[in-house]
C-alpha cells in the first residue's frame, strides 16, 4: 500500500523587490516571449534574472533548451543562490525527466525552501520537489508562455498567489461535477502523461492515496489518455485517492469524445470528480499549489485550501 499524501513545507510568499530566477529545464525559449515575460515581472516590482543557459538550444536535439547538464546547473545554481527568493520556469515542452536526476538534491535541501513555479513538462519537477524536498510548489503559468503574457485572469490569479495567497484560498473554477460529492486531502498532480511516465522511477511517488489529484494534458489522443490512466490504475497509483479535479485537454480530441473515457476510467474510484476546472493548458489558467491540504467540492466546482499556498 502506498503512503498517504501528506502536507508539505510552504515557502515564503514574495515581497516587492524579490529576486526571481528564470530557468528553462525543458524546451527552448523564444527570445521575444522571454523578454516580454521578464518585463511583466519587473512590472510586478520583482527583480527577474534569466539563468545563463535559458536562451540555449541543445547542439543535437533542438527540442531541448541546452544540454541536460546546463539545464540542471541553471536550476541548481538558482536554487542555491541565497539572493534568489523564487525560481520560475520559462516554458515546458520536454526535457525535465532528462535532467532531474542530475540535480544535487542534498545541496538544494540545504538551501532551504523557495517558490517554484511551472506546469506541463515541469510536472516531473513538481513531483521531485514533493518527494525529495517535501516542498509545496505552484502549478501555474510560465514566464514565456502566452497565457502568462496575454491573459489577465491568469496573471491576476498568479500574482495574488505569490503576494497575497490568503486572498485566493478558495479556487473557484466554474467546473462541474463528473461525479458529485466532497472530499478532503492534499493537492498533487499535473500533466497526466508525465505522472504516468514517472511510475517506477527512482525516488518517485508510489501513489496518490489521500490526495486531491489534479490532472490535465495536451496534444494527446483518447487512446493515449486511456493508456496513462490504465497504467496508473494497474500500478495501484490511484488507489485510495480522495478526489480528482480535471483541468484542460488542449489540442487533444474533442471533449465530447474524452468525457466518456475520463468518466469510465475514474468513476470506479468512488470519489468526487470535477471536470473543466480551469487549470493547465487553457486560457486564463488558475494557479494551483501542490502539497496543501484542502477540500474539493465537485458540485460547487471549488477547491478550498485549509491554509494559504505560501507562508
Amino acid at each position: 500500500m502506498s503512503a498517504v499524501v501528506e502536507p508539505l513545507t510552504r515557502p515564503a510568499r514574495l515581497a516587492p523587490g524579490a529576486r526571481v530566477a528564470v530557468v528553462a529545464p525543458s524546451g527552448p525559449v523564444p527570445e521575444d516571449r522571454l523578454a516580454a515575460g521578464l518585463d511583466l515581472l519587473r512590472g510586478w516590482d520583482l527583480d527577474p534574472v534569466a539563468a545563463p543557459h535559458v536562451r540555449d538550444t541543445h547542439p543535437r536535439f533542438d527540442y531541448l533548451a541546452g544540454t541536460d547538464e546546463d539545464r540542471a546547473r541553471d536550476l541548481q545554481s538558482a536554487w542555491c543562490d541565497p539572493s534568489v527568493a523564487a525560481v520560475f520556469c520559462a516554458r515546458g515542452g520536454y526535457g525535465a525527466a532528462r535532467m532531474v536526476d542530475l540535480l544535487d538534491w542534498d545541496a538544494m535541501r540545504a538551501a532551504g525552501p523557495k517558490v517554484f513555479l511551472g506546469f506541463s513538462d515541469i510536472t516531473t519537477l513538481h513531483e521531485a520537489f514533493a518527494c525529495r524536498m517535501g516542498l509545496v510548489t505552484l502549478h501555474g503559468p510560465m514566464v514565456a508562455a502566452s497565457d502568462f503574457l496575454k491573459n489577465t485572469r491568469a496573471q491576476e490569479h498568479l500574482r495574488a498567489t505569490l503576494f497575497e495567497p490568503e486572498s485566493v484560498r478558495v479556487i473557484a473554477s466554474g467546473g462541474r461535477p463528473l461525479v458529485g460529492g466532497r472530499a478532503r486531502g492534499v493537492t498533487l498532480g499535473g500533466c497526466l502523461s508525465l505522472l504516468a511516465a514517472d511510475v517506477g522511477a527512482a525516488g518517485a511517488r508510489t501513489g496518490a492515496r489521500g490526495g486531491l489529484l489534479l490532472l490535465e494534458d495536451t496534444g494527446e489522443e483518447a487512446y493515449r489518455l486511456d493508456r496513462y490512466l490504465t497504467q496508473l490504475t494497474r500500478a495501484g497509483w490511484l488507489g485510495g485517492v480522495a478526489g480528482v479535479a480535471l483541468g484542460s485537454w488542449a489540442e487533444c480530441e474533442s471533449y465530447e469524445r474524452l468525457r466518456p473515457l475520463l468518466g469510465e476510467r475514474l468513476e470506479g474510484l468512488g470519489v468526487p470528480v470535477v471536470e473543466e476546472f480551469g487549470f493547465g493548458h487553457c486560457d486564463g489558467a488558475l494557479t494551483v499549489p501542490f502539497g496543501i491540504p484542502g477540500r474539493l467540492d465537485a458540485d460547487a466546482g471549488t477547491l478550498t485550501l485549509d491554509i494559504p499556498a505560501l507562508a
